[in-house]
């Protein structure tokens, strides 16, 4: 087993929802293996209290935790990513910026928590369970022996990792 940390960069739209909770996840579960970054491509600038909450109850830190552009992990003396993963289907579809170092990118979509309208426990309802669909592939992923697969074998595991939750 190397020493190396993986540097991750988790993307979406608006970085207040989806992409902070895969970001803490990754950092949470991913035993020290991981550096996980999130960032959007029109961020909000602030992130929303429901996944506040929702990071709250796995005890990690949400203090630092803000909305930012994708461009600050674009320039020249940001973190080289080693992986970018989109969250939502419109950061899928939308022009990245290049990145340093190529990193292997893959989409993992899940439903927006943040656009469900309703009394607040159904918005809380509602990121509970894409928190837990985001933990799921998060932890489907930081199992993967990374030190014995080539490129194109963590690859695949992305992309296999990325397929339509099952009901």
């Amino acid at each position: 087993m190397s020493n190396k940390v993986f540097n991750i960069l988790i993307l979406c739209t608006g970085n207040s929802a989806r992409s902070i909770m895969a970001e803490a996840l990754f950092n949470t579960l991913g035993n020290g293996c991981f550096k996980a970054y999130s960032a959007g491509s029109h961020p909000t600038g602030k992130v929303n209290p429901f996944a506040v909450d929702q990071l709250k109850t796995i005890g990690y830190a949400t203090e630092n935790l803000r909305s930012k552009s994708w461009e600050e992990f674009a320039q020249p003396d940001a973190p080289q990513m080693d992986f970018v993963i989109t969250v939502c289907d419109n950061a899928a579809g939308e022009v990245c910026p290049i990145w340093p170092g190529a990193p292997l990118s893959a989409h993992w979509g899940f439903e927006d928590p943040a656009a469900v309208k309703g009394s607040d426990e159904e918005k809380r309802a509602a990121f509970r369970t894409v928190f837990d669909q985001i933990r799921k592939r998060v932890s489907r992923f930081v199992d993967l022996p990374l030190d014995n697969l080539d490129q194109g074998a963590v690859k695949r595991e992305l992309d296999k990792i990325g397929e339509p939750l099952p009901e």
